[in-house]
């Protein structure tokens, strides 16, 4: 393992970073709004903390491997995180303690979108920006964006590619080469991104709300420029819009690649994955509307509309919210936290276990069952007509059995900081799937829990959005031996 290198890569990533607070600056000087300090500290902090790691190692020169990728990916993250709470930390106006800025940052880079900001209506726009910029940017996963400009530093990508997405997956390799894979995906995310912007801005937004909202509905964030979140538009228009695009946003972004290449959406049809998350998606569509709807909780037309956003929004992990779904009767919002366990298709933007590894799961269900009936049959697993090996089927399980394990650790910690159980675990669940709202105490924001609550769920938010693994592999003995 080369630790020089991998300082130089992370010197390299994090000076890149520093030009995220290039627009919000700029913005800020345009309005005047007295948070032009704040970016300047922050811009050049974060470029010259990256010169630091990067100038004393500038000829390191060794190969990646795997360990690297691993280490630089999770370092990364982390050290982001920390220098990306500087214009939350170093603006007055903001009020932030450090533990509330780095959370507000942390949750931004991994699209997770709890905040601890409350009054968002009134706050300058260039921090607004700002946070949907954040969200933005971790949704892509800036290591993947970066991997376009790193060969050309001398610096392969395939450990990082590898380490920023693990676990069971399709051919991730959409091009011959890394850094034209890391632009394809790129090229989609942004003509993605527009496409929402401009159709949010059709449907009666303002410019500066329409790409601030497209930043996370895109990325699967759930950011937005208002405390009511998208329920402030009191549109329809806006909330099938957003709907839409955050089903689109949860889709493998590979199969986005090739239907635009091949102009053709036949790929869609043929992937197990998509089918299975629109089967899951229908199927909590089906059950919010109708309960809602039997309940009266909603008018006819008001509980199909949210009704259908909610569900998406809280299935695909987003965290968009219309009203306080935290009180919408009985099962309904605990069955909308669980859905989220399930999250995004693979190569996505969503969070969660991820589509492929639940429909695994239920298939090896299946076959276990079918096995029960016929000892002696041979039943081999199939997905999509191609047989599953099992090497995947134990690391899909091995992967199931420590997310549980460290969901029910860290629920037991919260607890034991205080919080009653329906908001320890309603946080565990939205902080480890990248959701945001949560119920109980966190249903609107974290801001009234404790500073230590605060830490253990910037950590949950991390380990969710590097797989467990990622993260999990450097607290081991064995990743630091030679």
């Amino acid at each position: 393992m080369s630790v020089a290198t991998s300082l130089r890569i992370l010197g390299i990533l994090l000076m890149l970073f520093s030009c995220a607070m290039l627009p919000s600056l700029a913005l800020s000087l345009v309005d005047n709004d007295g948070t032009k300090t704040g970016f300047i500290d922050g811009f050049l902090i974060t470029l010259l903390g990256g010169f630091l790691l990067w100038a004393p190692c500038a000829k390191a020169r060794a190969d990646l491997r795997i360990r690297d990728g691993f280490l630089v990916t999770s370092l990364f993250w982390v050290v982001l995180g920390i220098f990306g709470a500087a214009p939350f930390w170093l603006t007055p106006e903001l009020n932030m303690t450090l533990t509330d800025a780095i959370f507000e940052s942390i949750s931004g880079l991994t699209t997770t979108g709890a905040t601890v900001i409350t009054g968002l209506d009134n706050l300058p726009r260039s921090i607004l920006l700002y946070r949907q910029l954040l969200q933005w940017l971790g949704g892509i996963g800036i290591i993947v964006v970066a991997m376009a400009i790193l060969p050309m530093l001398g610096v392969g990508g395939m450990a990082l590619y590898r380490a920023e997405t693990p676990g069971p997956s399709k051919d991730n390799k959409l091009t011959p080469r890394i850094s034209g894979t890391a632009l394809a995906l790129f090229y989609v995310y942004i003509v993605l991104t527009l496409t929402c912007a401009l159709a949010y801005y059709l449907a009666g937004m303002s410019a500066f709300d329409a790409l601030g909202h497209a930043f996370s509905t895109v990325a699967i964030g759930g950011f937005s420029t208002h405390d009511a979140s998208m329920g402030y538009f009191k549109n329809d228009a806006i909330l099938w819009i957003s709907s839409l695009f955050m089903l689109i946003s949860a889709i493998n972004f590979g199969l986005h690649f090739f239907a635009w290449k091949h102009k053709s959406i036949s790929g869609y049809y043929r992937d197990p994955e998509t089918g299975f998350y629109l089967l899951c998606i229908f199927t909590s569509i089906s059950i919010t509307c109708v309960y809602l709807l039997t309940t009266r909780t909603l008018t006819n037309g008001e509980a199909v509309v949210h009704g259908v956003f909610q569900a998406i929004s809280m299935a695909t992990t987003t965290g968009f919210t219309t009203t306080d779904f935290a009180s919408w009767p009985t099962f309904l919002p605990v069955m909308l936290i669980f859905f989220s366990f399930i999250g995004g298709c693979v190569g996505s933007t969503g969070g969660g276990l991820k589509v492929m590894r639940v429909l695994l799961i239920f298939k090896q269900g299946l076959r276990e069952m079918k096995q029960l009936i016929h000892p002696q049959a041979i039943i081999p697993l199939r997905v999509g007509g191609r047989r599953v090996d099992a090497s995947i089927i134990s690391a899909v399980w091995s992967f199931f059995a420590v997310y549980v394990s460290a969901f029910l650790v860290i629920l037991l910690i919260l607890m034991a900081t205080g919080l009653d159980y329906l908001t320890a675990f309603s946080a565990v669940a939205a902080m480890l799937n990248n959701l945001g709202p949560g119920l109980g105490e966190v249903a609107s924001n974290y801001a009234s829990v404790s500073n230590e609550t605060k830490w253990i769920l910037c950590f949950t938010m991390l380990l969710g959005r590097l797989e467990v693994f990622t993260l999990l592999v450097l607290l081991t003995p064995m990743f630091w031996r030679r």
